[in-house]
């Protein structure tokens, strides 16, 4: 049984965790943090209000940006903008990066005249982009899509080069015995094989995608979490840093469950598949 498929995890002291339980506790650390977060900044003062926020400074803030807004645009209109920004930035990111990966790993002569210019700028840190996003692009979302992209692309492009080498040899050669075509190849053995490490690179990818998003907004941004931050930065308003940081949280998390249930689908078909052929 795979681990997509499992309903239960097998520790290894042998106690299994049913899903029900697994919610369960994690509903329950939750509530010891917030229980603990309010003790520390409200019940036993031990820390600043002018550092961290309390519960209540937390909540008003939030009701603050949901109504009257805050930064420019109420709380609705920052997780839409900053939602679009990544869902762009991330499947420009895949729909280039992939295919550059799967012809790297598949392709000695691909790998021999792409890999070195992609070493080259593997190294740059995607916020060192910035200045040349809004030099080429402007002040607008292009400039901001364009750096999320950059994070989000390379991730993609090493798993999925990854996943193709880690192919098992007797497949491929299998395959060509057959004189398999090319699209069957790619469609039915070089994307199945592969798969596992492609949505590895996906989740770092969707990640690196809500990093850079925060940083990106930072600068002449006009709506976004990013912004958010910012401006209560500026304001010193340490309640409504919070509220953007725990938006983004929740924003990634969502996302990355969405991410998850597509790999559980992928992985199953593939699996299935690979067992009608076996």
């Amino acid at each position: 049984m795979s681990n997509h498929e499992s309903v239960y995890i097998n520790c290894e002291i042998g106690e299994e965790f049913t899903v029900p339980r697994r919610i369960s506790i994690g509903f329950a650390t939750i509530l010891i943090v917030c229980a603990l977060w309010y003790a520390a900044t409200t019940g036993l003062g031990l820390i600043a209000p002018g550092r961290f926020p309390s519960p209540t400074e937390t909540w008003s803030a939030l009701i603050h940006i949901s109504g009257r807004g805050y930064g420019g645009g109420d709380l609705a209109m920052h997780v839409y903008n900053s939602l679009r920004l990544v869902v762009m930035g991330f499947i420009f990111a895949i729909a280039t990066g992939v295919p550059l990966g799967l012809l790297m790993g598949w392709s000695r002569r691909a790998e021999a005249l792409i890999n070195p210019i992609f070493l080259i700028i593997r190294p740059i840190p995607p916020l060192a982009w910035i200045p040349l996003a809004i030099l080429w692009l402007g002040l607008g979302d292009a400039a901001k899509i364009m750096v999320i992209w950059f994070s989000a692309f390379v991730p993609s492009v090493i798993n999925t080069y990854a996943g193709v080498r880690n192919i098992d040899r007797p497949v491929l050669e299998a395959a060509y015995m057959l004189g398999m075509p090319k699209i069957r190849f790619i469609t039915e053995v070089l994307i199945p094989g592969a798969s596992p490490m492609i949505f590895t690179g996906l989740r770092l990818s969707l990640q690196a995608s809500w990093t850079t998003l925060v940083a990106a907004e930072l600068v002449g941004a006009f709506y976004g979490l990013g912004r958010v931050l910012n401006v209560a930065q500026q304001d010193l308003y340490p309640g409504m840093i919070l509220v953007g940081m725990i938006a983004v949280a929740i924003l990634g998390w969502a996302t990355t469950r969405l991410l998850g249930m597509a790999e559980m689908r992928a992985l199953r078909w593939n699996t299935a598949a690979l067992a009608a052929k076996g």
